[in-house]
């Protein structure tokens, strides 16, 4: 049976379905920044951004933008009534301080024991670790946004990180184009699998151990 990928704001909308209520989020850059424009509009969600940014709203509409306001990606955002902007290292405090209940950052690899990979690959890269490495040590949970494979197929799940670790043991859960994977001390646990997708493939194309939850409807 074929299945169909999530595109990268389906993922992003999935994401932000599972925020809940009254938490503060950080955006990590690239495929995470997208999670800030499908946040429920029922529901109080703070976003942080390291460059000093609380209150953060989703992208400007074309022709809007303010180029004063950025995110630590340099895009482009809103800022939401009762938001305000500060000093970087009063937005690092918060980061180091535990006070952020949730970051979701992209990855090159995330281990089966919840190692981050997210900011070198060995070839051209940003010249430091930054913020990331606050971010994964300091938020009470960690979220990965990535598709499951590289452009040449190979798994980003991975049993042991080759690249230079952001974070050791500090990914709580993975959402890819394929399904959400949960790091638990039993192991990787999937759900939510892409219709038309079995675990038994999912595992396959992962090359590691996985386990299928109870709860495992598309979502």
């Amino acid at each position: 049976m074929s299945y169909v990928k999530l595109t990268r704001d389906q993922i992003a909308a999935r994401i932000a379905r599972d925020i809940p209520e009254g938490a503060y989020v950080n955006l990590g850059i690239g495929m995470p920044t997208l999670v800030g424009n499908h946040l429920p509009k029922d529901r109080e969600i703070i976003l942080h951004s390291e460059n000093g940014i609380l209150g953060m709203g989703p992208a400007p509409a074309p022709g809007l933008e303010d180029l004063d306001l950025i995110n630590a990606g340099k895009e482009p955002v809103t800022l939401l009534t009762g938001g305000a902007y500060f000093h970087h290292t009063d937005s690092f405090a918060m980061m180091r301080g535990g006070h952020l209940d949730i970051a979701v950052l992209g990855a090159f690899q995330v281990s089966v024991s919840g190692d981050l990979a997210n900011w070198h690959t060995g070839g051209d890269a940003i010249p430091a670790v930054g913020g990331a490495m606050d971010l994964a040590v300091g938020a009470k949970s960690v979220w990965v946004m990535m598709e499951q494979l590289t452009k040449g197929g190979e798994s980003k799940i991975v049993e042991r990180c080759t690249y230079p670790l952001t974070g050791i043991a500090v990914v709580k859960r993975i959402y890819t184009d394929l399904a959400v994977i949960d790091v638990t001390p039993g192991g990787l646990v999937a759900s939510r699998l892409v219709p038309g997708l079995a675990c038994e493939e999912l595992q396959r194309l992962s090359g590691v151990p996985l386990s299928p939850s109870a709860a495992r409807a598309a979502a």
